[in-house]
């Protein structure tokens, strides 16, 4: 969990080359000397991009598609198909400056929006399985995202921005990185309405940091806070319902979400020796959300909770052979109550297993642990990495409300029994492992062979373990595992930089739910894949700079599942493109300033997992300005999906119902800032 352990090779948007990268746990690097498979978005792209949605930040990652929802809700795939359920947020894990913004075992899909990618200093992605410093929910991939420090610029900053539907955003910064106590005060706000009916957010975050370089143990402290109220729009609804007037409808006006997240953390490093060090990180964390469940039949109301605390510890010894050994800790006590106030619409029998009242109370306190250790050696031209670690994750669940599939008064539901079955108190533990082993070739001065093979975990969630359905009374799963090999090349010489990537994974023990609503863990699928990031500069004030990705996501059992599917070995997953990929051509001079074309691609992809339907996939053209207007004053424009494509954010098929969320249209953005560099 540390940090990044691992990074690749990386192409920074602008002019720039990053000589080196700084990651936690591990010394400098030339950008080109890493093994696995990273992409990292410095601070320059980050304000060039200027995002309104995680999506247009990561489509810059290749294999990475964060698919766009309502507002500022996602799902996240990296090197997989786009997941739901608990697994979608329990297959990746989020890092806010190496720490998990959320405790182990209570994830969340929509989680991406809690981190301040906006006043980034790094945003950086693993594609593939974590390293030993990572542990559960290091699946498909890491997303790390590094605050800018006090000493970075711009400091101090301030800028507004206004686009369609109402759309004002507003950050600013203040710092002083150059006394004997720096310390930084970013701050973010935005407000938007929609090209749909009653869709719209309010978004806040801020960040403290404070440092002590002269202390003891150079203590480096920061508070961080995000605050999200949003009017959620669901699908809609009907073949090609994206394509026509029905994009502008919004058939859950009544939906909503309201999230709060503040994390605290503390750094601290001493020189133990020559050449040795030792690290402590401590973070506490408080998590809040409540929904509406408007996907659902009875469109219940669910509010959780949780409250961790945590702490890391690593040794590191450098030399020849470079050691890092450590632990991870930490601690959470989560709630969820999941209530329904109104009937459900349908049929009697709808409306009998899905009764008004507690659906779900409980309570589980949760306690995590891991030990894990890496090393690093030369042997000859070879570059030879290796790590292991080994984690527990105990649980201690408390329901709250009557045991059993009974009504909330506990009398018996009809038609079967009620839908939702509440275990018994209980305790469960789980023990994983992960490793890896990496490889590094130099074939030329400027070009590298690398391979890497790693075993990756995560743990079974409090939702898919406690939020049973029928006669289930206990969920007998075990973690997720993937594991596999990659094979990379990295070549960076004069103006070209390009790194390509192939991994072939199998991913057992996958979770679900079947046909009858049981919760299962015996499921499979396969992964395999080729990438490709690159830039080029053509001339001094004109480059080229895309990626591109290829894969196969597939099913390696048969299974009929909730909501009517039926999956069969070999079939593809749905929502998983088989291409992703862009390209940008920009230009920069002193007169005109600089201009970037964006395109975005993401293929076509089957809507179910039977692979009887299609979405066909969408092209999206993007255009950037920005120029100086005086040494402090700055302007920006960007136009967005500049060719006025109708196009699906995601398709699916669920109960036999086409379901869409629709993509904007023509947007014109308009920026003007002041800053200090």
């Amino acid at each position: 969990m540390l940090a990044f352990a691992l990074l690749a090779a990386t192409v920074s948007a602008d002019a720039r080359v990053l000589d080196t990268l700084t990651v936690t746990a591990r010394r400098p690097q030339p950008v080109a000397a890493q093994v696995a498979a990273v992409s990292v978005l410095d601070a320059g792209t980050i304000a060039g991009v200027a995002a309104t949605h995680a999506n247009e930040l990561l489509t810059r990652v290749p294999g990475a598609w964060i698919s766009r929802g309502s507002g500022q809700e996602q799902l996240v795939a990296i090197r997989s198909p786009v997941l739901t359920g608990a697994g979608a947020c329990g297959a990746f894990l989020m890092l806010d400056d190496g720490v998990p913004i959320r405790p182990a075992g209570w994830c969340n899909v929509n989680q991406l929006f809690e981190l301040n990618t906006e006043q980034a200093g790094a945003v950086e992605v693993l594609r593939g399985p974590g390293a030993a410093v990572h542990g559960s929910n290091a699946l498909h991939g890491v997303i790390n995202v590094r605050p800018r420090r006090p000493e970075d610029s711009p400091a101090p900053a301030l800028a507004l921005e206004f686009g369609p539907n109402r759309y004002r955003r507003a950050q600013g910064t203040i710092a002083d990185g150059l006394n004997g106590t720096p310390w930084r005060i970013d701050a973010y706000g935005v407000s938007s309405d929609s090209f749909r009916s009653q869709e719209g957010f309010d978004q806040q975050k801020l960040r403290l940091q404070w440092q002590q370089p002269a202390g003891f143990g150079a203590p480096r402290l920061q508070l961080s806070i995000s605050n999200l109220n949003q009017e959620t729009a669901g699908f809609v609804t009907g073949r090609d319902a994206f394509r026509d007037a029905r994009r502008r409808g919004n058939e859950n006006p009544e939906a909503f979400r309201d999230a709060q997240n503040v994390q605290a953390q503390g750094h601290w490093q001493w020189t133990l020796a020559a050449q040795q060090s030792l690290t402590w990180v401590l973070y506490a964390r408080y998590q809040r959300m409540d929904f509406l469940q408007h996907f659902t039949p009875g469109k219940p109301r669910e509010l959780s909770d949780t409250q961790s605390a945590g702490a890391q510890v690593l040794w590191r010894r450098e030399g020849s052979l470079d050691v890092q050994a450590g632990v991870d800790v930490e601690w959470t006590q989560g709630d969820l109550l999941e209530r329904q106030d109104a009937a459900a619409i349908g049929s009697a029998a709808l409306q009998a297993i899905r009764p008004l009242g507690r659906h779900y109370d409980y309570r589980v306190d949760s306690f995590n642990s891991a030990l894990f250790g890496q090393v690093q050696a030369q042997l000859g031209r070879l570059e030879l990495s290796a790590g292991a670690r080994v984690e527990r994750l105990r649980y201690r669940y408390d329901n709250r409300a009557g045991d059993g599939n009974l009504r909330d008064d506990d009398t018996p539901c009809g038609f079967g029994g009620c839908l939702f079955n509440r275990p018994a108190d209980r305790r469960d533990v789980f023990d994983d492992a992960s490793a890896q082993l990496g490889l590094r070739l130099p074939l030329t001065a400027h070009t590298a062979l690398v391979a890497r093979y790693a075993r990756a975990f995560r743990m079974p969630q409090a939702g898919e373990l406690y939020r049973l359905q029928r006669g289930q009374d206990v969920a007998d799963l075990e973690p997720e595992t993937l594991r596999g090999p990659e094979l990379g090349l990295r070549h960076v010489a004069g103006s070209l930089q390009l790194d390509i990537d192939a991994y072939s994974y199998r991913k057992r023990h996958v979770i679900g739910r079947d046909a009858v609503g049981f919760s299962f863990s015996d499921g499979a699928t396969r992964h395999r894949g080729i990438e490709m990031q690159g830039r080029w500069q053509l001339q001094p004030d004109w480059w080229l700079q895309g990626n591109a990705a290829y894969a196969r996501h597939r099913y390696a059992f048969d299974r009929d599942i909730a909501g009517g599917e039926h999956i069969r070995f070999g079939n593809d997953v749905d929502s998983a493109p088989r291409w992703l990929a862009g390209a940008r051509l920009g230009h920069q001079n002193a007169q005109a300033g600089r201009f970037e074309l964006e395109w975005v691609h993401v293929g076509g992809y089957w809507l179910d997992a039977a692979n009887s339907e299609r979405y066909g996939g969408h092209d999206l053209l993007h255009l950037r300005w920005q120029r100086a207007l005086s040494p402090s004053w700055h302007g920006a424009l960007r136009l967005m999906n500049l060719a006025n494509r109708r196009y699906a954010e995601r398709a699916d098929l669920a109960f036999g119902t086409f379901r869409y969320f629709p993509g904007a249209g023509r947007s014109l953005f308009v920026e003007l800032a002041w800053r200090r560099d």
